[in-house]
């Protein structure tokens, strides 16, 4: 079913599954409705221009309605996607990443198989609206790295995204736009929303999710990240996401209880 069809069918919610091959793109496009876009299999990549998400498998993403977005698929990667009338969507006006625990992931599965015009009155239409509750309740995760207003800054965080490292000091990025670290520090957090160095530890995070699901090792890809060992990389990554990363090598198709366990511990996530 193409965007154009969806928008017009006549239930508030609209369920669809896709498989895409190794690094399928969408482009840059939006629709009235509001996405939730679930990785069944795989890990995608979202932009906008506010930032980047990391969806990793078996998790999801909110998408607004109206949101532009593009797509960078990450593997090989099926997707369950629910497209929710305006006013009917529960959660907030930014995208965000979210955690998807048993309920929602066999939900959203059997969503797919749902008539698209189905009956409101009946199961399907009952389906639907558990659907809908769980997708309002499930928690965000802080894998968004946001990106600056200013041409200049945000033209170096883009470039550092393309290959992020711990390696990089606030004094480097200092010394690069000409600016002092006081300077520097207060700009960074005015236009972004938080610290440098939080900002710096979620690009690498993004950037090792999708390694951590194919499979690498984590040695490889705590010294590829600028890590002194190991242990200071599985730190970082229990710290944000509540586990070791180990987790996602051993459950890729299924969503881990610890991830989902620590998941809904997670404070609210605010985006600016």
């Amino acid at each position: 079913m193409r965007a154009a069809q969806i928008e017009t069918v006549p239930r508030p919610v609209v369920a669809i599954g896709n498989e895409y091959p190794t690094g399928h793109q969408h482009p840059a496009h939006s629709h009235e409705r509001a996405q939730f876009l679930f990785a069944e299999r795989g890990t995608m990549l979202v932009w906008t221009e506010h930032g980047a998400w990391m969806v990793p498998p078996t998790q999801g993403i909110w998408i607004p309605g109206g949101t532009v977005h593009s797509i960078h698929m990450v593997g090989d990667v099926a997707t369950r996607s629910v497209y929710l009338d305006p006013g009917v969507g529960s959660r907030t006006l930014e995208c965000q990443v979210v955690g998807v625990g048993p309920l929602l992931a066999q939900l959203l599965v059997a969503a797919v198989d749902v008539p698209t015009e189905y009956d409101q009155a009946g199961r399907d239409g009952r389906l639907m609206m558990l659907l809908m509750d769980e997708i309002a309740l499930a928690p965000a995760l802080p894998l968004h790295v946001p990106l600056p207003r200013s041409d200049k800054l945000a033209q170096r965080c883009s470039q550092f995204l393309k290959s992020p490292t711990m390696n990089n000091t606030i004094d480097d990025w200092s010394r690069d736009l000409g600016l002092s670290r006081r300077s520097f520090t207060r700009l960074f957090r005015h236009e972004v929303g938080l610290s440098f160095t939080d900002w710096q530890r979620r690009a690498c995070l993004l950037s090792a999710l999708p390694r951590l699901s194919q499979g690498e090792r984590v040695t490889t890809i705590a010294l590829d990240l600028g890590y002194a060992t190991p242990n200071a990389f599985t730190a970082m990554f229990r710290r944000m996401m509540g586990a070791a990363p180990s987790i996602l090598g051993r459950t890729p198709r299924t969503t881990s209880p610890e991830v989902m366990s620590a998941a809904s511990c997670l404070p609210p996530h605010r985006e600016r």
